[in-house]
């Protein structure tokens, strides 16, 4: 019987995972479909009710369902449990085991444009939200050594910080300090959403003064280079934007569903082509 797999969310219309991985699948002839639906909040319990009635293969969460799904799951992974959020569930012989890709997704992208070992690398995030926090962890299971948080407000990066049960050195500084240090570092990650489109002439953190052979990656795709991406650019840096870590953080769920792993290249020139690059 054709294996179904998924991604909630609301509002969800807009996924682009549905079209990367029925390419996946179908290319790796793999009899399975992958389906977005719409789950209001009020709905989710019932709805993973639903999943387990139907035995879902798999299914990929997305907001504003990342964290209340993990009541509703019999295991939550190690990692997913120290950030506090799921995106990935994974049926297991009729039991439902979350996972969250996000940040490991994003450290395979950071690693495939990275010459050297990451965990020797001086880091800095910008932002101390949910995806900062699920990329801040992974690092810090990884082994990286240190990595900053820059916030608006400090002591919210100090609460993420410190929450953390990862062994890693790491200040909460301010973006005005990030802005006079930035050359102190070996990484810069935008977890923000400033720059986003509509609002492409933002940015998070002026470019002023990069560390020689800077990589600056920021983790939106909407617009392709945003204005952080492309001052770094021109100031001879290395940059990545979001497509990466969507694909990455795809590939991995695709590998935890079918234990294969997808050709990541014609993923992304799946999510380029449908964007418009």
């Amino acid at each position: 019987m054709k294996k179904l797999y998924g991604v909630i969310g609301n509002p969800i219309g807009h996924s682009l995972s549905p079209l990367m991985h029925n390419d996946a699948l179908s290319h790796l002839g793999i009899d399975a479909h992958y389906h977005a639906f719409r789950i209001k909040e009020e709905q989710l319990e019932n709805a993973v009710k639903g999943f387990r009635a139907i035995e879902i293969s798999g299914f990929n969460v997305t907001t504003p369902h990342k964290v209340d799904v993990m009541r509703y799951l019999d295991e939550v992974d190690e990692l997913a449990g120290q950030i506090g959020a799921v995106n990935t569930v994974v049926n297991r012989n009729g039991a439902l085991v979350g996972y969250n890709t996000d940040g490991i997704g994003y450290i395979r992208s950071l690693q495939s444009i990275s010459k050297e070992p990451l965990q020797e690398k001086r880091i800095l995030l910008l932002g101390a939200g949910g995806a900062s926090r699920a990329i801040f962890f992974s690092l810090a299971a990884l082994g990286v050594r240190e990595a900053d948080i820059a916030n608006r407000t400090a002591s919210r990066a100090q609460e993420l910080i410190d929450a953390c049960r990862y062994e890693i050195a790491s200040k909460a500084i301010t973006m005005e300090q990030a802005e006079a240090q930035q050359h102190e570092y070996d990484i810069i990650i935008n977890t923000t959403t400033v720059g986003m489109s509509p609002h492409v002439a933002d940015t998070p953190l002026p470019i002023r003064s990069l560390k020689r052979g800077a990589i600056v990656s920021d983790i939106i795709y909407n617009p392709f280079e945003t204005r952080l991406l492309r001052e770094a650019r021109e100031a001879g840096a290395i940059v990545q934007n979001g497509v990466d870590m969507f694909v990455y953080q795809g590939a991995l769920a695709f590998e935890y569903w079918t234990g294969q792993w997808p050709d990541v290249g014609r993923m992304k020139q799946t999510v380029i082509t449908k964007l418009g690059g």
